[in-house]
């Protein structure tokens, strides 16, 4: 039985704690009940307030296998803080780099779905207004929603917060959580015939809006009723019991990420035979499996290309998933 050491580097204090806590306990879990036969031996370094710094004290304790940050500025941070290479599962935003192997689908493709569902199923939308917060997150998202847009001949109307909603038929919002919220408050929504925001796809950015919520279209990196049969690891329903019993609460989709990038580099590690970083990245490159997660698969740049985000809309209090059309459990109102 080998002994493998590990780090992750995610926040535990700050404005992200709640999130990088939720990937802490998912991959305390992967190092103390599914990684057998390994043993894995895990430290975790709060990146709150100095990923960089703290990229480099998880560094120094020489694990086989380093974790990054819930978070795409962290994740950037850490990334450009080591050479080691740094499995990625928390920051959408980070761009291909050579030490980096990302799991989570890349934010340019997190409003896919609202834009297909737009053009599919909505035909009075003509033009989809993309309103966008300044971060490097919200920027790439919005790039994608509005370079979908455009293959599909739909016009495009983009503005930045705190500018008011472009003109346009269909809304799509990126931006800092509590800034979605504050517009999520005050929109009008009979302006629009499709309203969607990345906020509407978790879980409890909205709660407080309640019944408001109702009919807005959001992304979701992963929800436990539509993940796949896995071939690497446990499914879903184990791992949500597990985590359930470990913590008292339901595994956000932070948890799910920071799981499976625990499956993915130890079968990659596995594989190699080696804790060597080039030849870790390169299995990793070679590899295609799919976890409670869902598919994965990276390009040559460490791209991850298998994994696709789901849209959900709120419907009857609850969110369905309505693309794509093969894990859909309602359709889109």
């Amino acid at each position: 039985m080998a002994v493998v050491r590990a780090a992750l580097v995610t926040p535990l204090s700050g404005p992200l704690a709640a999130y990088g806590r939720a990937g802490a306990a998912a991959l305390t879990l992967w190092a103390e009940g599914f990684a057998a036969p390994d043993r894995v031996v895990l430290d975790v370094v709060d990146a709150h307030p100095d990923a960089r710094a703290a990229a480099r004290r998880a560094e120094g304790l020489g694990p086989d296998l380093v974790f990054g940050p819930y978070g795409s500025r962290p994740a950037m941070d850490v990334a450009a803080a080591t050479d080691r290479l740094v499995w990625n599962h928390g920051g959408a935003s980070v761009p291909p780099r050579g030490n980096v192997v990302s799991v989570l689908a890349p934010a340019d493709t997190y409003f896919t779905g609202a834009v297909e569902v737009a053009h599919r199923e909505f035909p009075r939308v003509r033009a989809i207004g993309v309103l966008h917060g300044g971060t490097g997150f919200a920027r790439a998202v919005a790039a994608g929603a509005a370079a979908r847009a455009g293959l599909h001949g739909l016009g495009v109307h983009s503005a930045v917060l705190p500018a008011a909603p472009p003109r346009a038929d269909a809304l799509l919002v990126a931006a800092r959580f509590e800034d979605e919220l504050a517009l999520a408050r005050t929109v009008d929504r009979d302006r629009w015939r499709m309203l969607g925001f990345v906020a509407a796809g978790v879980r409890e950015v909205l709660a407080e809006l309640g019944d408001a919520r109702e009919g807005l279209f959001g992304p979701a990196q992963w929800m436990p009723q539509a993940a796949p049969a896995p071939d690497e690891g446990p499914d879903a329903t184990a791992f949500v019991a597990a985590y359930r019993a470990s913590t008292g609460t339901e595994p956000p989709y932070p948890a799910a990420q920071a799981f499976a990038a625990g499956l993915v580099a130890l079968r990659c590690l596995r594989e190699s035979g080696t804790a060597d970083d080039a030849v870790l990245a390169a299995a990793a490159r070679r590899l295609e499996c799919t976890t409670l997660f869902g598919r994965f698969q990276v390009d040559a740049a460490g791209r991850q290309i298998g994994h696709q985000v789901l849209t959900v809309q709120w419907q009857d209090g609850r969110r369905m998933v309505v693309w794509p059309p093969e894990l859909a459990n309602a359709a889109p109102r």
